[in-house]
Protein backbone atom coordinates (compact mmCIF):
# COMPACT_ATOMS: atom_id res chain seq x y z
CA UNK A 1 0.00 0.00 0.00
CA UNK A 2 1.50 3.21 -0.90
CA UNK A 3 2.04 5.56 1.44
CA UNK A 4 -0.65 8.20 0.39
CA UNK A 5 -3.11 5.33 0.82
CA UNK A 6 -2.30 4.86 4.66
CA UNK A 7 -4.41 7.43 5.45
CA UNK A 8 -6.86 8.52 2.94
CA UNK A 9 -9.47 11.18 4.48
CA UNK A 10 -9.15 13.62 6.57
CA UNK A 11 -10.57 13.28 10.23
CA UNK A 12 -14.23 13.87 11.28
CA UNK A 13 -13.28 15.54 14.32
CA UNK A 14 -14.94 19.47 14.41
CA UNK A 15 -18.54 19.70 16.35
CA UNK A 16 -20.68 22.80 16.20
CA UNK A 17 -18.43 24.91 18.56
CA UNK A 18 -15.33 24.59 16.56
CA UNK A 19 -17.24 25.62 13.48
CA UNK A 20 -18.90 28.26 14.87
CA UNK A 21 -15.61 29.71 16.66
CA UNK A 22 -13.39 29.13 13.44
CA UNK A 23 -15.56 31.29 11.69
CA UNK A 24 -15.10 33.66 14.06
CA UNK A 25 -11.45 33.09 15.02
CA UNK A 26 -10.85 33.74 10.90
CA UNK A 27 -13.25 37.03 10.79
CA UNK A 28 -12.02 38.35 13.53
CA UNK A 29 -9.38 40.12 14.07
CA UNK A 30 -7.28 43.38 12.99
CA UNK A 31 -9.83 44.16 10.70
CA UNK A 32 -12.07 44.86 13.37
CA UNK A 33 -9.62 45.93 16.54
CA UNK A 34 -8.06 48.35 13.75
CA UNK A 35 -9.08 49.26 10.68
CA UNK A 36 -13.04 50.35 12.23
CA UNK A 37 -11.42 53.42 13.28
CA UNK A 38 -10.61 54.51 9.84
CA UNK A 39 -13.82 53.10 8.18
CA UNK A 40 -15.73 56.30 10.60
CA UNK A 41 -12.75 58.41 9.90
CA UNK A 42 -12.96 58.19 5.96
CA UNK A 43 -17.24 57.91 5.53
CA UNK A 44 -18.25 59.26 8.83
CA UNK A 45 -20.44 57.07 11.19
CA UNK A 46 -23.38 56.90 8.98
CA UNK A 47 -20.92 55.50 5.61
CA UNK A 48 -19.27 53.13 8.18
CA UNK A 49 -22.17 51.58 9.60
CA UNK A 50 -24.39 51.27 6.25
CA UNK A 51 -21.42 49.71 4.31
CA UNK A 52 -20.56 47.22 7.21
CA UNK A 53 -24.75 46.52 7.53
CA UNK A 54 -24.69 45.96 3.58
CA UNK A 55 -21.26 43.63 3.38
CA UNK A 56 -22.80 41.69 6.45
CA UNK A 57 -26.11 40.51 5.12
CA UNK A 58 -24.15 40.04 1.81
CA UNK A 59 -22.10 37.53 4.07
CA UNK A 60 -25.22 36.43 5.48
CA UNK A 61 -26.50 35.50 1.60
CA UNK A 62 -23.36 33.53 0.91
CA UNK A 63 -22.88 31.92 3.96
CA UNK A 64 -26.72 30.39 3.50
CA UNK A 65 -25.42 29.99 -0.06
CA UNK A 66 -22.32 28.12 1.01
CA UNK A 67 -24.71 26.09 3.47
CA UNK A 68 -26.52 24.55 1.03
CA UNK A 69 -23.47 23.41 -0.96
CA UNK A 70 -21.78 22.57 2.20
CA UNK A 71 -24.17 20.07 3.86
CA UNK A 72 -24.61 18.52 0.18
CA UNK A 73 -21.10 18.07 -0.80
CA UNK A 74 -19.00 18.51 2.84
CA UNK A 75 -15.79 18.72 1.70
CA UNK A 76 -12.00 20.57 2.52
CA UNK A 77 -11.87 21.75 -1.03
CA UNK A 78 -15.05 23.42 -0.79
CA UNK A 79 -14.67 26.38 -3.18
CA UNK A 80 -12.44 24.53 -5.35
CA UNK A 81 -14.50 21.32 -5.96
CA UNK A 82 -18.05 23.80 -5.80
CA UNK A 83 -17.04 25.90 -8.80
CA UNK A 84 -14.97 22.83 -10.73
CA UNK A 85 -18.24 20.72 -10.69
CA UNK A 86 -21.35 23.60 -11.05
CA UNK A 87 -19.07 26.39 -12.85
CA UNK A 88 -16.25 25.46 -15.02
CA UNK A 89 -12.67 23.24 -14.63
CA UNK A 90 -10.61 26.10 -14.98
CA UNK A 91 -12.83 28.08 -12.54
CA UNK A 92 -12.82 26.12 -10.12
CA UNK A 93 -8.93 25.23 -10.69
CA UNK A 94 -8.61 29.17 -10.48
CA UNK A 95 -10.45 29.46 -7.44
CA UNK A 96 -8.79 26.95 -5.41
CA UNK A 97 -5.44 28.57 -5.76
CA UNK A 98 -6.52 31.83 -5.37
CA UNK A 99 -8.01 31.07 -1.65
CA UNK A 100 -4.87 28.62 -0.91
CA UNK A 101 -2.27 31.95 -1.91
CA UNK A 102 -5.24 34.56 -0.32
CA UNK A 103 -5.09 32.99 3.48
CA UNK A 104 -0.82 31.99 3.24
CA UNK A 105 -0.73 35.87 2.28
CA UNK A 106 -3.22 36.84 5.02
CA UNK A 107 -1.24 35.06 7.45
CA UNK A 108 2.30 36.78 6.49
CA UNK A 109 0.04 40.47 6.84
CA UNK A 110 -0.78 38.76 10.60
CA UNK A 111 2.66 38.14 11.22
CA UNK A 112 3.81 41.68 10.12
CA UNK A 113 1.08 42.48 12.61
CA UNK A 114 2.70 40.98 15.14
CA UNK A 115 5.69 42.98 14.30
CA UNK A 116 4.02 46.13 14.95
CA UNK A 117 1.93 44.87 18.51
CA UNK A 118 5.51 43.54 19.88
CA UNK A 119 6.82 46.96 19.71
CA UNK A 120 4.72 48.39 22.51
CA UNK A 121 6.12 46.23 24.92
CA UNK A 122 9.70 45.50 23.31
CA UNK A 123 10.87 48.59 21.25
CA UNK A 124 14.24 47.24 20.66
CA UNK A 125 13.69 43.97 19.20
CA UNK A 126 14.15 43.16 15.86
CA UNK A 127 10.50 42.55 14.28
CA UNK A 128 12.09 39.92 12.44
CA UNK A 129 12.59 37.46 15.66
CA UNK A 130 8.64 38.15 16.66
CA UNK A 131 7.19 37.03 13.50
CA UNK A 132 9.73 33.78 13.55
CA UNK A 133 8.08 32.67 16.88
CA UNK A 134 4.67 33.09 16.39
CA UNK A 135 4.94 31.42 12.69
CA UNK A 136 6.40 28.64 14.76
CA UNK A 137 3.81 28.60 17.07
CA UNK A 138 1.29 28.36 14.16
CA UNK A 139 2.77 26.09 12.56
CA UNK A 140 3.10 23.33 15.75
CA UNK A 141 -0.68 24.39 16.25
CA UNK A 142 -1.75 23.27 12.74
CA UNK A 143 0.79 20.11 13.27
CA UNK A 144 -1.84 18.61 15.95
CA UNK A 145 -3.99 16.69 15.08
CA UNK A 146 -7.54 18.70 13.67
CA UNK A 147 -8.80 18.22 17.31
CA UNK A 148 -5.98 19.71 18.94
CA UNK A 149 -6.51 22.99 16.45
CA UNK A 150 -9.75 22.92 16.82
CA UNK A 151 -9.85 23.09 20.98
CA UNK A 152 -6.80 25.62 20.57
CA UNK A 153 -9.35 27.84 17.89
CA UNK A 154 -11.91 27.79 20.41
CA UNK A 155 -10.21 29.14 22.71
CA UNK A 156 -8.49 31.82 21.40
CA UNK A 157 -11.72 32.97 20.02
CA UNK A 158 -13.30 32.88 23.36
CA UNK A 159 -10.43 35.82 23.86
CA UNK A 160 -12.01 37.99 21.51
CA UNK A 161 -15.38 37.25 21.81
CA UNK A 162 -15.11 37.91 25.57
CA UNK A 163 -12.81 41.53 25.07
CA UNK A 164 -15.81 42.61 22.58
CA UNK A 165 -18.74 42.17 24.72
CA UNK A 166 -17.31 43.09 27.85
CA UNK A 167 -16.92 46.14 25.08
CA UNK A 168 -20.34 46.78 23.72
CA UNK A 169 -21.55 46.68 27.47
CA UNK A 170 -18.77 49.62 28.11
CA UNK A 171 -19.79 51.72 25.09
CA UNK A 172 -23.70 51.07 25.64
CA UNK A 173 -23.06 52.19 29.10
CA UNK A 174 -21.58 55.35 28.04
CA UNK A 175 -24.24 55.88 25.48
CA UNK A 176 -27.05 55.75 28.04
CA UNK A 177 -24.89 57.92 30.66
CA UNK A 178 -23.83 55.30 33.04
CA UNK A 179 -20.18 55.89 32.06
CA UNK A 180 -19.85 59.18 30.85
CA UNK A 181 -16.69 61.68 31.18
CA UNK A 182 -17.67 65.64 31.41
CA UNK A 183 -18.80 67.47 28.60
CA UNK A 184 -18.59 63.91 26.49
CA UNK A 185 -21.15 64.31 23.60
CA UNK A 186 -22.97 61.04 21.83
CA UNK A 187 -25.34 61.03 19.39
CA UNK A 188 -23.79 64.72 18.28
CA UNK A 189 -21.03 62.90 16.58
CA UNK A 190 -23.75 61.92 14.10
CA UNK A 191 -24.80 65.34 12.94
CA UNK A 192 -21.03 67.04 13.57
CA UNK A 193 -19.39 68.86 10.28
CA UNK A 194 -20.26 66.65 7.00
CA UNK A 195 -21.85 63.41 9.45
CA UNK A 196 -23.02 60.78 9.14
CA UNK A 197 -21.80 60.43 5.73
CA UNK A 198 -18.43 61.82 4.92
CA UNK A 199 -16.96 61.74 1.79
CA UNK A 200 -18.97 60.34 -0.82
CA UNK A 201 -19.86 56.83 -2.91
CA UNK A 202 -15.93 56.86 -3.35
CA UNK A 203 -15.23 56.46 0.30
CA UNK A 204 -17.95 54.25 0.56
CA UNK A 205 -16.80 51.22 -1.86
CA UNK A 206 -13.52 51.60 -0.21
CA UNK A 207 -14.66 51.05 3.41
CA UNK A 208 -16.71 48.42 1.83
CA UNK A 209 -13.05 46.71 0.87
CA UNK A 210 -11.99 47.27 4.68
CA UNK A 211 -15.00 45.82 5.91
CA UNK A 212 -15.48 42.89 3.33
CA UNK A 213 -11.37 42.32 4.86
CA UNK A 214 -12.58 42.18 8.16
CA UNK A 215 -15.38 39.58 7.27
CA UNK A 216 -13.23 37.67 5.35
CA UNK A 217 -13.14 33.94 7.82
CA UNK A 218 -16.65 33.43 7.84
CA UNK A 219 -16.34 31.31 5.04
CA UNK A 220 -13.91 29.03 6.73
CA UNK A 221 -17.19 26.90 7.31
CA UNK A 222 -17.46 25.35 4.25
CA UNK A 223 -13.66 24.19 4.42
CA UNK A 224 -14.06 23.17 8.12
CA UNK A 225 -17.26 20.86 6.80
CA UNK A 226 -14.45 18.28 5.53
CA UNK A 227 -13.63 17.32 8.96
CA UNK A 228 -16.85 18.31 10.99
CA UNK A 229 -18.52 15.13 12.40
CA UNK A 230 -21.77 15.19 11.14
CA UNK A 231 -21.93 18.49 8.79
CA UNK A 232 -25.53 17.92 8.05
CA UNK A 233 -26.91 19.07 11.40
CA UNK A 234 -23.76 21.07 12.45
CA UNK A 235 -23.18 23.18 9.33
CA UNK A 236 -26.69 24.81 9.27
CA UNK A 237 -26.47 25.61 13.41
CA UNK A 238 -23.40 27.38 12.53
CA UNK A 239 -24.57 29.27 9.59
CA UNK A 240 -27.35 30.36 11.50
CA UNK A 241 -25.43 31.65 14.38
CA UNK A 242 -22.70 33.71 12.24
CA UNK A 243 -25.26 36.22 11.27
CA UNK A 244 -26.26 36.89 14.78
CA UNK A 245 -22.66 37.27 15.83
CA UNK A 246 -21.78 39.09 12.52
CA UNK A 247 -24.55 41.65 13.85
CA UNK A 248 -23.75 41.65 16.86
CA UNK A 249 -19.70 42.22 16.76
CA UNK A 250 -19.41 44.34 14.23
CA UNK A 251 -22.35 46.52 13.31
CA UNK A 252 -22.89 47.38 17.00
CA UNK A 253 -18.96 48.20 17.80
CA UNK A 254 -19.03 50.49 14.74
CA UNK A 255 -22.03 52.04 15.91
CA UNK A 256 -20.73 52.53 19.48
CA UNK A 257 -17.11 53.87 18.06
CA UNK A 258 -19.32 56.28 15.22
CA UNK A 259 -21.16 57.47 18.65
CA UNK A 260 -18.46 58.03 21.23
CA UNK A 261 -15.36 59.06 19.22
CA UNK A 262 -16.00 61.86 16.21
CA UNK A 263 -14.85 61.16 13.15
CA UNK A 264 -12.64 64.01 12.58
CA UNK A 265 -10.88 62.95 15.72
CA UNK A 266 -7.64 63.03 14.25
CA UNK A 267 -6.46 59.64 16.69
CA UNK A 268 -9.08 57.54 14.32
CA UNK A 269 -6.58 58.09 11.53
CA UNK A 270 -3.61 57.48 13.26
CA UNK A 271 -5.27 54.12 14.48
CA UNK A 272 -5.40 53.07 10.90
CA UNK A 273 -1.96 53.19 11.12
CA UNK A 274 0.36 49.63 12.01
CA UNK A 275 3.06 52.41 13.41
CA UNK A 276 -0.06 53.21 16.43
CA UNK A 277 -1.23 49.99 17.14
CA UNK A 278 -2.21 51.59 20.63
CA UNK A 279 -4.51 53.81 18.79
CA UNK A 280 -7.08 51.60 18.16
CA UNK A 281 -10.55 52.75 18.52
CA UNK A 282 -11.20 49.88 21.10
CA UNK A 283 -7.94 51.96 23.13
CA UNK A 284 -9.50 54.98 22.96
CA UNK A 285 -13.51 54.21 24.50
CA UNK A 286 -11.74 52.56 27.02
CA UNK A 287 -9.49 55.01 27.30
CA UNK A 288 -12.80 57.66 28.00
CA UNK A 289 -14.52 55.69 30.08
CA UNK A 290 -11.75 56.04 32.73
CA UNK A 291 -9.47 52.69 32.24
CA UNK A 292 -5.98 53.86 32.47
CA UNK A 293 -4.86 50.12 31.63
CA UNK A 294 -6.41 49.89 27.94
CA UNK A 295 -3.18 50.05 25.89
CA UNK A 296 -1.77 47.10 27.07
CA UNK A 297 -5.20 45.16 27.34
CA UNK A 298 -5.93 45.99 23.90
CA UNK A 299 -2.36 45.15 22.74
CA UNK A 300 -2.65 41.90 24.40
CA UNK A 301 -6.36 41.35 22.87
CA UNK A 302 -5.26 41.94 19.55
CA UNK A 303 -1.76 40.00 20.09
CA UNK A 304 -4.59 37.06 20.70
CA UNK A 305 -6.58 37.89 17.82
CA UNK A 306 -3.45 37.93 15.49
CA UNK A 307 -2.72 34.61 16.60
CA UNK A 308 -5.94 33.53 16.02
CA UNK A 309 -6.22 34.81 12.54
CA UNK A 310 -3.39 33.20 11.52
CA UNK A 311 -3.83 29.93 12.76
CA UNK A 312 -7.66 29.60 10.99
CA UNK A 313 -5.86 31.04 8.23
CA UNK A 314 -2.94 28.26 7.96
CA UNK A 315 -5.25 25.73 9.23
CA UNK A 316 -7.88 26.66 6.04
CA UNK A 317 -5.05 27.15 2.88
CA UNK A 318 -3.49 24.05 4.18
CA UNK A 319 -6.77 22.26 3.68
CA UNK A 320 -7.46 23.84 0.35
CA UNK A 321 -3.73 22.75 -0.62
CA UNK A 322 -4.33 19.57 0.22
CA UNK A 323 -7.70 18.77 -1.29
CA UNK A 324 -6.41 20.35 -4.80
CA UNK A 325 -3.53 17.76 -4.42
CA UNK A 326 -6.38 14.79 -4.16
CA UNK A 327 -8.16 15.93 -7.51
CA UNK A 328 -4.95 16.62 -9.19
CA UNK A 329 -5.02 20.22 -9.29
CA UNK A 330 -1.75 20.49 -7.49
CA UNK A 331 1.01 18.41 -7.10
CA UNK A 332 0.16 14.86 -5.43
CA UNK A 333 2.82 15.47 -3.09
CA UNK A 334 0.55 17.83 -1.03
CA UNK A 335 -2.40 15.26 -0.79
CA UNK A 336 -0.56 13.03 1.55
CA UNK A 337 -1.29 12.59 5.15
CA UNK A 338 1.18 11.94 8.26
CA UNK A 339 -0.36 9.18 10.58
CA UNK A 340 -2.32 10.79 12.57
CA UNK A 341 -4.51 12.29 9.06
CA UNK A 342 -2.38 15.57 9.06
CA UNK A 343 -1.90 16.94 5.55
CA UNK A 344 1.79 18.13 6.70
CA UNK A 345 3.02 18.26 3.14
CA UNK A 346 0.78 21.10 2.18
CA UNK A 347 1.20 22.61 5.41
CA UNK A 348 5.39 23.28 4.67
CA UNK A 349 4.12 24.88 1.38
CA UNK A 350 1.76 27.26 2.95
CA UNK A 351 4.22 27.66 5.94
CA UNK A 352 6.84 28.62 3.23
CA UNK A 353 4.40 31.28 1.94
CA UNK A 354 3.37 32.69 5.19
CA UNK A 355 7.17 33.28 5.66
CA UNK A 356 6.83 36.30 3.13
CA UNK A 357 6.39 38.29 6.51
CA UNK A 358 10.10 38.30 6.56
CA UNK A 359 10.07 40.28 3.73
CA UNK A 360 10.23 43.49 6.02
CA UNK A 361 13.80 42.81 6.91
CA UNK A 362 14.87 43.55 3.60
CA UNK A 363 11.94 46.09 1.90
CA UNK A 364 10.38 47.75 5.28
CA UNK A 365 7.38 47.04 7.61
CA UNK A 366 4.91 49.27 5.79
CA UNK A 367 5.55 48.96 2.54
CA UNK A 368 5.07 45.15 2.75
CA UNK A 369 2.28 45.34 5.61
CA UNK A 370 -0.40 47.62 2.52
CA UNK A 371 0.40 45.49 0.25
CA UNK A 372 -0.43 41.91 1.83
CA UNK A 373 -3.56 43.91 2.52
CA UNK A 374 -4.26 44.60 -0.41
CA UNK A 375 -3.56 41.38 -1.74
CA UNK A 376 -5.68 39.35 1.01
CA UNK A 377 -8.63 41.92 0.32
CA UNK A 378 -8.64 41.16 -3.19
CA UNK A 379 -8.27 37.45 -3.44
CA UNK A 380 -11.40 37.32 -0.24
CA UNK A 381 -13.80 39.12 -3.00
CA UNK A 382 -13.21 36.86 -5.35
CA UNK A 383 -13.80 33.73 -3.21
CA UNK A 384 -17.28 35.09 -2.18
CA UNK A 385 -17.80 35.66 -6.09
CA UNK A 386 -16.95 32.26 -6.95
CA UNK A 387 -19.11 31.25 -3.99
CA UNK A 388 -22.54 32.61 -5.19
CA UNK A 389 -21.72 31.66 -9.16
CA UNK A 390 -21.47 28.05 -7.86
CA UNK A 391 -24.28 28.09 -5.77
CA UNK A 392 -26.49 29.54 -8.12
CA UNK A 393 -25.57 27.02 -10.97
CA UNK A 394 -25.82 23.98 -8.41
CA UNK A 395 -29.33 25.23 -7.84
CA UNK A 396 -30.16 25.66 -11.18
CA UNK A 397 -28.92 22.07 -12.25
CA UNK A 398 -30.10 20.63 -9.46
CA UNK A 399 -33.84 21.60 -10.52
CA UNK A 400 -33.00 21.02 -14.13
CA UNK A 401 -32.30 17.35 -13.39
CA UNK A 402 -35.84 16.73 -11.87
CA UNK A 403 -34.56 16.59 -7.68
CA UNK A 404 -37.14 18.15 -5.40
CA UNK A 405 -35.42 21.14 -2.63
CA UNK A 406 -37.28 19.36 0.29
CA UNK A 407 -34.78 16.52 -0.30
CA UNK A 408 -31.57 18.91 0.39
CA UNK A 409 -30.10 18.83 4.01
CA UNK A 410 -30.28 22.56 4.07
CA UNK A 411 -31.88 25.12 1.98
CA UNK A 412 -30.88 28.64 1.35
CA UNK A 413 -33.43 30.75 1.61
CA UNK A 414 -33.78 34.15 -0.81
CA UNK A 415 -32.58 32.08 -4.01
CA UNK A 416 -32.25 33.78 -6.72
CA UNK A 417 -31.99 37.11 -5.10
CA UNK A 418 -29.38 36.41 -2.47
CA UNK A 419 -26.43 35.03 -4.78
CA UNK A 420 -27.23 37.81 -7.45
CA UNK A 421 -27.73 40.31 -4.43
CA UNK A 422 -24.10 39.14 -3.48
CA UNK A 423 -22.47 38.51 -6.91
CA UNK A 424 -23.54 42.47 -7.86
CA UNK A 425 -22.12 43.93 -4.29
CA UNK A 426 -18.89 42.11 -4.60
CA UNK A 427 -18.46 43.57 -8.39
CA UNK A 428 -18.90 46.85 -7.43
CA UNK A 429 -16.82 46.79 -4.54
CA UNK A 430 -13.74 44.97 -6.27
CA UNK A 431 -14.00 46.94 -9.69
CA UNK A 432 -14.63 50.29 -7.94
CA UNK A 433 -12.04 50.18 -5.82
CA UNK A 434 -9.46 52.45 -7.71
CA UNK A 435 -11.44 53.44 -10.46
CA UNK A 436 -10.07 56.96 -11.10
CA UNK A 437 -6.67 55.46 -11.74
CA UNK A 438 -8.31 53.72 -14.49
CA UNK A 439 -9.57 57.00 -16.09
CA UNK A 440 -6.97 58.52 -15.50
CA UNK A 441 -4.59 55.59 -17.42
CA UNK A 442 -2.53 55.51 -14.19
CA UNK A 443 -1.55 51.21 -14.81
CA UNK A 444 1.07 51.61 -12.38
CA UNK A 445 -1.40 51.98 -9.72
CA UNK A 446 -4.27 50.01 -11.39
CA UNK A 447 -1.47 46.82 -11.40
CA UNK A 448 -0.99 47.58 -7.46
CA UNK A 449 -4.69 47.85 -6.66
CA UNK A 450 -6.34 44.76 -9.33
CA UNK A 451 -3.07 42.24 -9.27
CA UNK A 452 -5.18 39.49 -7.02
CA UNK A 453 -7.99 40.34 -10.40
CA UNK A 454 -5.07 39.77 -12.56
CA UNK A 455 -3.48 36.66 -11.35
CA UNK A 456 -7.00 34.67 -10.58
CA UNK A 457 -7.64 35.37 -15.07
CA UNK A 458 -4.13 34.12 -15.75
CA UNK A 459 -4.79 31.44 -13.46
CA UNK A 460 -7.99 30.35 -14.71
CA UNK A 461 -7.75 31.11 -18.72
CA UNK A 462 -4.52 29.46 -18.89
CA UNK A 463 -6.07 26.02 -17.86
CA UNK A 464 -8.85 26.65 -19.94
CA UNK A 465 -6.78 27.36 -22.86
CA UNK A 466 -4.79 23.98 -22.00
CA UNK A 467 -7.46 21.89 -21.33
CA UNK A 468 -10.08 23.20 -23.65
CA UNK A 469 -12.56 23.35 -20.47
CA UNK A 470 -16.15 24.75 -21.25
CA UNK A 471 -18.85 25.28 -18.98
CA UNK A 472 -20.87 22.81 -17.20
CA UNK A 473 -24.44 21.98 -18.48
CA UNK A 474 -27.13 21.77 -15.93
CA UNK A 475 -27.96 18.73 -17.28
CA UNK A 476 -24.40 17.44 -17.33
CA UNK A 477 -23.13 18.72 -14.00
CA UNK A 478 -22.61 16.20 -10.93
CA UNK A 479 -25.36 17.44 -8.47
CA UNK A 480 -25.64 13.81 -6.24
CA UNK A 481 -24.79 14.14 -2.29
CA UNK A 482 -21.53 12.89 -1.33
CA UNK A 483 -21.79 9.83 1.10
CA UNK A 484 -20.72 10.81 4.64
CA UNK A 485 -21.63 8.42 6.65
CA UNK A 486 -17.85 6.77 6.75
CA UNK A 487 -16.00 7.75 9.71
CA UNK A 488 -13.15 9.83 7.76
Amino acid sequence: MSEIDQSTHLKRKLGARHLNMIAIGGSIGTGLFLASGATIANAGPGGALLAYALIGVMIYFLMTSLGELATHNPTSGAFFTYGSKYVEGGFGFALGWNYWYNWAITVAFELVAVQFIMKFWFPDIPGFYWSAIFLAIIFAINAMTVKGFGESEFLFSLVKVIAIIAFIIIGLAMIVKIMLTPNMVTFGNWTKGEAPFVGGLQAMIGVAMIAGFSFQGTEMVGVAAGESKDPKKTIPVAIKQIFWRILLFYIVCIFIIGTLIAYDDPRLLQAASSENITLSPFTLLYEKAGFAFAAGLMNAVILTAILSAGNSGMYTSTRMLFNMARHGSAPAWFGKLDPRGVPMNALYATTAIAALCFLTTFIGEEQVFNWLLNMSGMCGFIVWLGIAVSHYRFRKGYIAQGHKLENLAYTAKFFPFAPWFAFILCSIVVLGQNYQAVLAGEWLSVLSTYIGIFLFLVIWLGYKWKYKTKLISYKEMDVTPMNIDRED
